[in-house]
């Protein structure tokens, strides 16, 4: 439980800290996991900074009291729907979230829609005053678009809350110009929020979906780091009845990918790192360094300015796919790629150029910060 005592602080950053409870109620029942709280990509938690990662360092948190689920097989139920989205796409975007983490633990999680039948796990939308936020001293009442987006309570409570001010999509988070508001991704949101549901604070790993800034970053996978996490707490189990004959006709050496995802606990690899996945690297001859001071823009264009036959581009940031532009920070049109130089997006970029599903060129751009001159010399 994050119970936050707290004095002369902002609500952002008690929202950004995981706190113990104090020893003296330690004994009560778990109220509101605002560490568990999440933040629209257009206001990152100012108080996480991504640093180098180490692939193999874990840097997951669960929650030091160890609550968690007594039982592997989870209800949830949606007691109230976002206005943004129809019950049948925010059903599947729900789905899809839970789905992420009953592939890497020995959770299942199976929805309830009878009205008279009840959950372990409620889902709702709600505006600024919800439930018993207005005096609960430890469960905040939403702020309206943008800001926190969700926030959740560990188990056995078992509540996830959305803040229905924002604009809910099925598909990944963008910014709208007809709008002028941010469309936030359903599933990734809710699949952190599941992560807290189960038991997890957030992550110091800045690839983790648990990552505070995941909304920010783009992850809507689990990570290396949410599965350590995740089956520190429940375990591994194995997910088909024929693993042990599986086990001894080899399949651990021979299939070992498959059998990692159905039979871990037989073949000894509950946990073994995830399967590497290979990211687009361009050679390291097509690499130019681009000094550029810092609040300037950086262009870089891909290709002819008019090529003579259709052509798509890429972008990557350091081999991880661009998917959209981002208001204030990188802008993607076309060809050309606009880039705010500041410690964000200080990196290596890479545009291919498909045509016809073809690579017909791939260049690379390592964006660092100009030094600044701390004074001109008398």
């Amino acid at each position: 439980i994050p119970w936050v005592l707290s004095a002369g602080l902002s609500l952002t950053a008690v929202r950004s800290v995981c706190c113990a409870p104090p020893p003296f109620l330690s004994s009560l029942p778990p109220l509101a996991a605002e560490c568990a709280s999440f933040h629209s990509a257009s206001s990152p938690s100012p108080y996480v900074l991504p640093g180098p990662v180490l692939i193999r360092s874990r840097r997951y948190t669960i929650n030091p009291l160890g609550y968690k689920w007594g039982h592997f097989n989870i209800t949830y139920k949606i007691t109230r729907f976002p206005r943004t989205l129809n019950k049948e796409d925010t059903r599947k975007a729900i789905g899809l979230a839970f789905a992420k983490w009953s592939e890497v633990s020995p959770m299942s999680f199976t929805e309830v829609t009878q009205p008279n039948r009840s959950a372990d796990i409620t889902i709702g939308f709600y505006t600024h005053n919800h439930t018993d936020c207005w005096w609960a001293p430890l469960h905040p009442c939403f702020d309206g678009v943008n800001g926190e987006l969700a926030h959740a309570f560990l188990p056995p409570r078992g509540e996830i809350h959305f803040d229905n001010h924002e604009f809910w999509v099925l598909g990944r988070s963008r910014y709208s110009w007809k709008q002028g508001v941010w469309l936030n991704d359903l599933v990734q949101v809710a699949a952190h929020e599941i992560g807290h549901a189960l038991g997890l604070w957030h992550s110091r790993d800045p690839r983790a979906l648990m990552h505070p800034n995941a909304t920010y970053t783009g992850q809507r996978d689990v990570t290396q780091d949410d599965v350590w996490a995740i089956q520190r707490l429940y375990g591994c189990l194995d997910k088909r009845r024929v693993c042990d004959p599986w086990a001894r006709l080899g399949f651990c050496e021979q299939r070992r990918s498959f059998m990692k995802k159905n039979c871990p606990r037989q073949c000894d690899l509950c946990m073994e790192p995830l399967d590497a996945v290979t990211m687009p690297t361009p050679p390291a001859s097509n690499i130019r360094v681009k000094l550029v001071p810092r609040g300037r823009v950086a262009r870089f264009r891909c290709g002819a300015n008019t090529p003579k036959t259709p052509s798509k581009v890429r972008w990557y940031k350091d081999g991880e796919l661009l998917a959209s532009s981002v208001p204030g920070y990188i802008a993607m049109k076309g060809h050309e790629l606009r880039i705010v130089a500041n410690e964000f997006n200080e990196g290596t970029y890479t545009c291919r150029l498909l045509r016809r599903g073809n690579v017909v060129s791939a260049n690379s751009w390592t964006i660092r910060l100009k030094a600044e001159r701390s004074g001109e010399p008398g």
